[in-house]
């Protein structure tokens, strides 16, 4: 056992940070593709954050400065990306590229010194295209040049999480307590961040105001968690009985054999 009471474990305490994870896209306009790849469509930035958003920003998420848990945070791109590779250990937590096609990125969060916790990794499709007003994504094209693209519309696409700590030690209880995350509004004031773009132009884009995660959008994801999960219990009910109806029919037809 440690003599230092800071390097002690203090059990049955359970400390979470909320954080989103994802991306945001923007086409290509003319003066930018002239730098860029003649292939390349987007310009997007990949990100983890504090899941509040600060009032009356352009930015999804941001509010809280994470660096206070987080010593480093590592996304992997595409292999065709030079230096595919990248770690960024200061915030903001994000990397922007330029690239005509989505891929997954892997983002693995490493924790300072003083939290001994291990990194924990998450995925993220990196989504270019909004979804299409019926509710479906748009088929992507063959090749870049045959869909020009003339909305320039920001498309987001990102993801509540919430990092738990476990009996933490007390050095480390006392840093995020410290640090309290800012809540997030109780109702919904913003559009919601799942792969959708906003207005047709960005100057409506900016009178409408970005999407933002709130309590509400909270409770109702965890509202149709816990109805998927009734009904996969209630799946694996009905499957168990008919199994074991099945083994009695056969248990039956073995006896009759024997006889």
């Amino acid at each position: 056992m440690s003599s230092n009471p800071d390097r002690v474990r203090v059990r049955g305490i359970q400390i979470h940070r909320p954080i989103i994870y994802g991306n945001t896209a923007i086409p290509l306009r003319p003066e930018e593709k002239e730098l860029a790849p003649p292939e390349h469509t987007h310009r997007w930035t990949v990100a983890v954050r504090s899941a509040a958003s600060e009032a009356n920003s352009d930015i999804v998420g941001g509010a809280d400065d994470l660096s206070y848990f987080l010593k480093r945070v590592t996304f992997k791109l595409h292999e065709s990306f030079p230096n595919a590779t990248r770690n960024v250990d200061r915030p903001p937590f994000e990397v922007t590229e330029t690239g005509w096609g989505e891929f997954e990125v892997q983002i693995r969060l490493h924790f300072i010194p003083e939290s001994a916790e291990k990194a924990i990794l998450f995925y993220h499709h990196l989504k270019l295209h909004p979804w299409a007003p019926t509710g479906t994504d748009p088929a992507p094209p063959t090749a870049p040049s045959e869909s020009p693209i003339t909305n320039y519309s920001p498309v987001h696409s990102w993801q509540y999480d919430e990092v738990i700590f476990f009996d933490p030690f007390q050095n480390f209880l006392n840093i995020l307590t410290s640090h309290p995350p800012t809540p997030l509004p109780k109702e919904k004031r913003r559009p919601y961040p799942f792969h959708t773009a906003n207005p047709a132009s960005l100057e409506e884009s900016r009178t409408a105001g970005v999407p933002e995660f709130s309590q509400q959008l909270e409770k109702e994801e965890l509202e149709r968690l816990d109805t998927a999960k009734r009904f996969v219990v209630a799946e694996q009910v009905k499957w168990r009985n008919k199994l074991i109806e099945k083994e009695k029919e056969l248990a039956r037809l073995k006896k009759e054999l024997g006889e």
